[in-house]
């Protein structure tokens, strides 16, 4: 009998760093539990309690981001009959667990989590990079590199004119709970650049919904799909801020678009759908002959059980931990 595979999902953040972020500034940070409490009333009252829930960051982080995640690592466990080992980079104690070798060791299968905020400088050392390198030299390995929106970057405009560009994103993605400015995933953006297959998360945009709600299917690229990983996938999620995964340099020539999802031309406008592109690009997947495993990159929220689209992400989670052997 053929052994399950062994999943490693792996946090890219800091605790610290994203628990001890300032709640004076608004921007570049998750919201305190409190906040969300405040802004989506009364959704979040079971978890009202400050002498059983910490009403800061670090309770968002517990008891409303994490549990997006579980339903996956249950299927995950019941699907290859092992454990998802579940790690964050830099834990609640403050000790660093790299993507190293050891990590790697008896792992077939990685997805990382990039909600690491650009706020707190996670970059993939070159040990790291290492690792992976050789995680990828087996024709079996698979990696994921999720990461999720840069929503607001407009660091080089004027003060008037980043209000205007924060202001235009804000409203197309219609998410109160979303600051002006706020970046994930520079641990995965590094890793990317330096195994030679950069990628540039890009804005927020809002996905496009069919008329019952239910999200519109992806447009997927089969042909493309050499582990058969889109195999009865119709649909991602609804996540209101969706980022546009943009190839630049030499990850043109190394990387293929599988799937792309349609922007809601109903929302505000945003740039993105004001220069004529109604859709962008969703999960990426390195060419044959660029590394031996396989690599893609696409959204954190594809992990995720809450947004929508779940019986079609299901499928997409299954294919991936019960792909055939290489």
């Amino acid at each position: 009998m053929t052994q399950g595979r062994r999943v490693l999902l792996y946090f890219s953040w800091s605790r610290p760093a994203e628990t001890g972020a300032p709640l004076e500034s608004i921007d570049d940070r998750f919201p305190a539990l409190f906040e969300l409490r405040r802004m989506l009333y009364p959704r979040f009252e079971a978890i009202a309690d400050p002498q059983e829930f910490d009403p800061g960051i670090g309770g968002f982080l517990d008891h409303v981001q994490r549990p997006n995640f579980a339903a996956f690592s249950a299927q995950a466990s019941l699907d290859t009959g092992n454990g998802v080992l579940d790690i964050e980079r830099v834990d609640g104690d403050g000790v660093l667990h790299p993507l190293d070798d050891a990590l790697l060791q008896n792992i077939d299968t990685v997805i990382v989590i990039g909600f690491d905020s650009l706020r707190t400088n996670q970059f993939a050392s070159a040990s790291e990079v290492g690792a992976v390198r050789r995680f990828l030299s087996d024709p079996d390995h698979l990696i994921f590199v999720c990461v999720h929106h840069d929503i607001g970057e407009a660091d080089a405009l004027s003060p008037i004119d980043r209000v205007a560009e924060q202001a235009a994103e804000y409203y197309h993605h219609g998410d109160r709970t979303i600051p002006p400015r706020q970046g994930f995933g520079g641990f995965g953006r590094s890793l990317l650049a330096a195994l030679d297959v950069p990628v540039i998360n890009r804005f927020g945009l809002r996905p496009a919904a069919q008329f019952d709600g239910s999200p519109q299917p992806i447009v997927a690229a089969h042909a493309l799909d050499r582990l058969g990983l889109l195999k009865g996938v119709d649909t991602f999620n609804l996540h209101p801020h969706l980022p546009h995964l943009e190839r630049v340099g030499e990850s043109v020539g190394k990387l293929d678009v599988l799937a792309r999802q349609h922007v809601d031309v109903t929302a505000p406008p945003h740039p993105f759908v004001q220069a004529s592109v109604n859709a962008f690009d969703a999960l990426l997947q390195s060419r044959a002959d660029v590394f031996p495993g396989a690599l893609l990159v696409g959204d954190t929220t594809l992990w995720s059980s809450t947004a929508g689209g779940v019986a079609s992400l299901r499928r997409l989670w299954s294919n991936v931990v019960t792909r055939e052997r290489r």
